[in-house]
């Protein structure tokens, strides 16, 4: 795509990438027609390709208004237009870029800014989330339908994770709202883990991994949680961790661009890249170890839903799946399993009626082959698809952990 950018856009920060990823798009059009937003809408300016050209008119000098900043919101940042791209148009790069300038040049409503301020300040701190999350649940009856369907019906007990005994030894990232929403998620991985030969150790000064901070446009703010993040895991990584485990695909996706996101940095840029080369999603380790030792004692019927950040930011779709097939978990077929749920980090909150149109879609399709559960591997989407009350939907590694039989020790 030919592209000219006004003198003003030259002086952007990421104008350069900006450039490159313009100019790499070549007006297909293939990206529609697996982009959520425009098979629900049918506006091109709510698929890819028209996002693109907004972006490029105001990096050319262009006006911009609120109809532009409502497109680029409405996007779900699920990257399936990557995939389908036959040209790998890193079009969430250019979205990134896209939104910070028009935030920059479009004040938002007074409304609007303090929801995406007060989700930046609740959702990234544990204790404040835990502690609204116990009182949300305590006065459930008396809040609006809108925040009761946020509130989980179930929580599950996290049990006991085993004390590190094994040589080998990997970090694994707590995350935000996964120890209040599914606290027994990194409970079961370090309780599998152990089975398989590897422990766990906590890296207490690590915190959020700034994508909230990131995709509400407070770019920088995510970049010091990087950076934080970084220099809370380097010791452990230089004495003898091999990987830092991801549990929420959305954390992985955000933690393996640090490489990316840093690259300018002089003084984090090569940590960056060693951290982002050492992030591991679970089933990327599992895949790895000897299943066949593991005895299993129940095996119900699943679908698994692969979140985007699982199948679009890090393309291991079908990963999960093949663990499950190999511990003989039965999976029931699901329709369109690559469009998204519509949980999109906070996209749930901020885009709340698009959101719900694609989780209802996506739970029909799940539920088309009758499962007993419904699986996942991010703590956005479980919660999201939970929330609607049909069939139950855990965290994968949750489901296998229960489905083990009592261990034998040496």
């Amino acid at each position: 795509m030919q592209t000219n950018l006004s003198p003003a856009a030259r002086e952007l920060p990421r104008a350069a990438d900006a450039e490159r990823v313009l100019r790499s798009c070549v007006h297909c059009g293939f990206c529609n027609a697996t982009c959520p937003t425009y098979q629900l809408l049918g506006d091109e300016l709510d698929g890819p390709r028209g996002r693109i050209y907004l972006i490029k008119g105001m990096l050319e000098g262009g006006e911009v208004s609120e109809k532009t900043r409502e497109h680029l919101d409405r996007c779900l940042t699920c990257r399936n237009c990557e995939t389908t791209c036959p040209s790998g148009v890193s079009y969430h790069e250019l979205l990134d870029i896209g939104r910070a300038e028009v935030e920059r040049r479009v004040p938002r409503p007074l409304g609007q800014r303090l929801l995406r301020a007060g989700l930046r300040q609740v959702l990234p701190q544990p204790r404040l989330f835990g502690a609204l999350l116990k009182g949300g649940q305590t006065l459930k009856p008396l809040l609006p339908a809108s925040v009761q369907a946020k509130l989980p019906a179930r929580i599950a007990a996290p049990g006991v994770r085993p004390a590190p005994r094994h040589a080998r030894r990997m970090l694994i990232l707590e995350g935000c709202v996964q120890p209040g929403l599914s606290p027994n998620t990194n409970a079961a991985t370090a309780r599998v883990l152990d089975r398989l030969g590897i422990s766990l150790d906590a890296a207490p000064r690590a915190g959020c991994c700034g994508a909230v901070d990131y995709h509400l446009n407070a770019q920088e703010a995510g970049l010091d949680r990087a950076r934080r993040n970084i220099d809370a895991w380097w010791p452990a990584l230089q004495g003898g961790a091999e990987a830092i485990i991801q549990t929420a695909s959305g954390c992985g996706a955000f933690v393996k661009e640090y490489a990316s996101l840093l690259k300018d940095d002089p003084a984090y840029a090569a940590k960056a890249r060693e951290v982002s080369a050492r992030t591991r999603d679970l089933v990327e380790v599992l895949r790895e170890l000897p299943l066949e030792e593991l005895r299993l004692k129940d095996t119900p019927r699943l679908a698994f839903h692969c979140p985007c950040t699982l199948q679009h930011a890090q393309r291991l779709g079908g990963a999960v799946e093949g663990v499950l097939q190999r511990l003989g978990f039965p999976l029931a077929p699901v329709p369109d399993g690559h469009l998204c749920c519509g949980s999109a980090g906070t996209y749930s909150l901020t885009q709340p009626d698009l959101s719900r149109r694609l989780r209802d879609a996506k739970l029909d399709a799940l539920e088309s082959g009758h499962p007993e559960v419904i699986a996942t591997a991010n703590i956005g989407c479980q919660s999201h698809l939970d929330g609607a009350g049909r069939t139950p939907v855990r965290h994968w590694i949750e489901i296998l952990d229960a489905a083990l039989a009592a261990p034998t020790h040496p």
